[in-house]
């Protein structure tokens, strides 16, 4: 006869230190990756990733980001940090402003999908908390420490000279701003900013003007013009004569060999510097069909053709024209460059397919976008955040995705839709529900090896 040995010893610390670093494990594979795998696997489901609506995913982005947008955008206007910003460093120039244009643009399209009774105004969080964001958005637009590095560029008289970039997206983020609040002091300068830099283009010899000195980029140009006539419908203005006017400045010898906006051009003799690129393409169809539809038509398709790749593991929009640069680096504006896919490019591509009516290319891309986001319970998408500044613009790639995912169709235009999740979506299922499943068989395997019960009938002593 045997029983059970007295005074069996209690589980030992090294084994319940081991047991606490196997349970910490199991969550974060559970939040940081199942997670993140579920969320993935529902936004693929989402209809409106690969036709005209709003995405789920944008409206859950939006709900999330909103209040740590407003506490960051309040509390970077508040300590003046802009002012320290080093002259020619674009994620501490320019980054934080185009973080609060983005986040406006999306809160704009998102509050017009309310008035449409296309969404729940219910979904789109706290009204006070998002009005609080936009607040704290247009005050970063119009605060003049903001403005330090192009008034060092351009002097005192920086809002009206040249410095296109900027004005523009002053024009940008107010016109939304504008439409949402009518707030007087930004519909001023809006106001202001339309017409001198439509009337500075219009006057300029070939429709162009610096960005910053002897840096003359036409992609931005015509992001302006964009802009200008999205302001028009805002503020009751008219520059549809600049606007049919302003596209001197893209076509015949202002245009690249491929008849497509060249990147950048050194004024005054218009002189190309390099021809078009992803990320300008990119960027510039966003704007074109609503200006010249017939333009933007040609110009899509040449660059679906000569840009838009699919080899099998990925697909999007190249960076670089085929032979002409390396497949895989790094540039400040277009961000990694992977077999040739440029990163900016296809996530600008997004934007610039949905509104030209191209879903079959915006799902392809937003299902690349979807899988390399990793969503976080707290909504925190971490990729994008880690593609930011993380002091001066850390909520840059989310209020990008932000907007790009609430760009409609432009009137008229013919929506075409398909599109299929390349091999690296399923890659990334993989990642996220294969690594917890290995986990979990190290975690069963370790509970077995260690159990209590195991450990006392190896030490049955007979009696």
């Amino acid at each position: 006869m045997h029983t059970p040995s007295i005074g069996s010893p209690s589980p030992s610390l090294a084994r319940r230190a081991r047991l606490a670093w196997l349970a910490l494990l199991s969550v974060v594979a559970l939040l940081g990756f199942v997670w993140p795998g579920l969320e993935l696997a529902y936004d693929l489901t989402d209809p409106a990733l690969g036709a005209p609506g709003i995405p789920r995913r944008a409206v859950r982005l939006h709900r999330d980001l909103t209040p740590r947008f407003a506490d960051w955008a309040e509390a970077r206007v508040a300590t003046g940090a802009a002012a320290d910003a080093p002259l020619h460093d674009v994620p501490t120039t320019e980054w934080p402003m185009f973080s609060a244009v983005f986040y406006l643009m999306g809160t704009r399209a998102l509050t017009e999908a309310v008035a449409r009774g296309e969404l729940d105004a219910d979904a789109l969080g706290e009204p006070r908390e998002r009005l609080r964001a936009i607040t704290a958005a247009r005050a970063l637009l119009l605060d003049p420490v903001h403005h330090t590095w192009v008034r060092t560029h351009w002097g005192d008289d920086y809002l009206h000279e040249e410095n296109v970039f900027f004005r523009s997206l002053l024009i940008g983020g107010l016109t939304a701003d504008v439409a949402m609040t009518n707030d007087a002091r930004a519909r001023e300068v809006l106001r202001d900013q339309t017409d001198s830099l439509a009337d500075d283009l219009d006057r300029s010899a070939l429709g162009l003007l610096n960005d910053y000195p002897h840096e003359c980029y036409p992609i931005d140009v015509l992001a302006a013009v964009g802009w200008i006539r999205r302001a028009d419908a805002v503020l009751g203005t008219d520059h549809r004569a600049f606007a049919e006017r302003a596209i001197r400045a893209f076509e015949g010898e202002n245009a690249d060999h491929l008849g497509l906006p060249r990147f950048r051009v050194l004024l005054p003799s218009g002189r190309e510097v390099q021809p078009s690129r992803g990320i300008g393409t990119s960027w510039s169809l966003l704007f074109a069909r609503e200006l010249w539809p017939d333009r933007a038509d040609t110009w899509y398709a040449t660059y679906e053709r000569h840009f838009f790749r699919d080899h099998g593991w990925a697909a999007g929009f190249r960076e670089y024209e085929e032979g002409t640069e390396a497949e895989n680096t790094f540039e400040i504006d277009a961000g990694p460059v992977i077999d040739g896919f440029g990163t900016a490019a296809s996530a600008f591509g997004i934007a610039a397919a949905r509104r030209n009516g191209r879903f079959d290319h915006a799902y392809t891309l937003s299902t690349e976008l979807a899988a390399a986001s990793w969503a976080l319970p707290d909504g925190r998408l971490v990729l994008p955040r880690l593609a930011s500044h993380a002091i001066d613009a850390p909520y840059l790639g989310e209020s990008a995705i932000l907007y790009f995912l609430t760009v409609q169709p432009a009137e008229g235009v013919e929506v075409r839709t398909g599109g299929h999740a390349p091999w690296c979506v399923w890659l990334a299922f993989l990642v996220y529900f294969g690594l917890p499943l290995a986990l979990g068989v190290v975690v069963v395997r370790e509970l077995r090896r260690t159990s209590p019960s195991r450990s006392v009938i190896g030490n049955r002593a007979p009696v």
